[in-house]
């Protein structure tokens, strides 16, 4: 403001009402509010808040559960249930179909309905997508498991990441994202871990270890009765903007978001055409020469990079423009494509794989962070669900191509998606400020 000019006097420690200043009053009354609506931060208000710390908890032992399969699942559906290879492409693909199409709803729902019920029930599908799975005997079981396992996690995505807002300063977005999915990825390390020594320890067995992974699943959704529900709207607060003056629609349409957050989500889906699910990455690791037990390590240290570098990216991320840290973390996607599709060593993987961590530190929190940047108040959920449903429907597109064009070796497709994302890259850094709000003003 101009020094000049004259201000209302601030309220003093203790008012009851704030001071009038003929202006409709900011929507700061809303702790879960976040958004492209001009809010104004509480002073002092933390960002490590209870729901942050409960659901990066019950995130950490969800994925415990799920990145303990992950690794030997292939494993268990060619050998142990004598399916071809064909069908675990199959099975990750509509896994990840049907998961971008519950995104969609679920976003919709996280708007008009109480939250903490749907995160529950996605927890909930997801612990039993894993018993179907641990009690296969047949390889269209499996399938059934991860169906149900991915309705779990489209359901709950995008109204959590709507609860880790609640109470929590808006203008530290990049840190709560980022020390979300820091606990979430630690799961990942864990998980895999424990696999790999419970796989050592029992002789080889796999599913025992489907068994066990069903423990962690059970005390996540356990863990949700400590999540709080956020406040719901009330006639007296202000009327919604032009971008929510909507019909109730069962999903969340792009049409219902600010022009700038859909082309934002519109660029980011489009890299997800060259973002192909990091199984392949796992079978290039294993085609270059490693042993299962060597996959399953480097996988360790991928997700070990991933999770110590997720929160200072993220609060970075609160610092400079996400656009930055964003197209920082694509180039390390190049990096970790193009290195996997020239190299001939399996020692390469070691060093590759981890690099290809610090893609995924840079560009998941922060990615969702810079949604909620950008969303309207009473559409957050819906806006999380719309990207994510987007980015994983593109992901879906880019399995089905780089399987189709894999042949023996992956090198075709991990040179075009890792020349793909450097350019974007550049691009991202010439023009992303566009679609970048003002940090704590979004």
């Amino acid at each position: 403001m101009d020094p000049g000019l004259s201000a209302p006097p601030a309220p003093r420690p203790g008012d009851d009402e704030p001071v009038s200043t003929g202006q409709p009053p900011e929507r700061t009354d809303d702790p879960g509010a976040v958004g492209d609506r001009g809010d104004t931060p509480t002073r002092g208000r933390g960002w490590l808040t209870p729901n942050v710390r409960t659901l990066s908890g019950v995130s950490f032992l969800q994925d415990a559960a799920s990145e303990l399969l992950y690794p030997i699942l292939p494993i268990f559906l060619t050998t142990t249930l004598g399916a071809p290879v064909a069908v675990v492409g199959v099975v990750e693909g509509i896994a990840e179909g049907v998961a971008a199409a519950t995104k969609l709803l679920a976003g919709r729902l996280g708007d008009t309905r109480a939250r903490r019920p749907l995160i529950a029930a996605g927890y909930g599908l997801a612990a039993v997508g894993k018993v179907l799975i641990a009690l296969a005997v047949v390889w269209p079981v499996v399938l059934a498991g991860r169906a149900v396992d991915r309705v779990g996690k489209g359901i709950r995505g995008a109204p959590r990441d709507a609860l880790l807002m609640v109470g929590a300063d808006p203008t530290a977005r990049g840190r709560i994202f980022g020390f979300h999915r820091a606990t979430d990825t630690a799961g990942a390390v864990v998980g895999p871990a424990l696999g790999l020594g419970l796989y050592e320890l029992l002789d080889h067995q796999i599913r025992p270890l489907l068994l066990i992974a069903v423990i962690p699943a059970v005390l996540s959704v356990l863990l949700i009765r400590a999540v709080h529900e956020d406040p719901r709207p009330t006639p007296d607060r202000p009327t919604p903007s032009r971008y929510t003056r909507t019909a109730r629609a069962p999903i969340a349409r792009p049409t219902a978001l600010p022009p700038r957050l859909r082309s934002l989500i519109a660029t980011l889906g489009v890299f997800g055409l060259v973002n192909f699910p990091d199984a392949l990455l796992l079978l290039r690791a294993s085609q270059l020469g490693l042993s299962l037990g060597g996959v399953i390590s480097a996988y360790i240290l991928y997700n070990t990079v991933y999770a110590l570098a997720a929160y200072p990216l993220g609060a970075i991320s609160d610092r400079v423009p996400r656009h930055l840290v964003y197209a920082t973390g694509l180039a390390f996607f190049a990096v970790g494509y193009l290195g996997l599709g020239l190299v001939h060593s399996p020692g390469w993987v070691f060093l590759l794989l981890p690099l290809y961590g610090f893609f995924a530190a840079a560009t998941d929190g922060v990615g969702k962070a810079w949604i909620a940047d950008l969303a309207p108040t009473d559409r957050t959920s819906g806006a999380q669900g719309l990207y994510q449903a987007v980015t994983g429907g593109a992901v879906l597109v880019a399995g089905t191509w780089a399987g189709l064009a894999w042949n023996t070796t992956g090198t075709l497709p991990l040179l075009i998606s890792g020349t793909a994302a450097a350019v974007l890259a550049a691009v991202m850094v010439g023009v992303g400020g566009r679609w970048t709000a003002r940090q704590g003003n979004s």
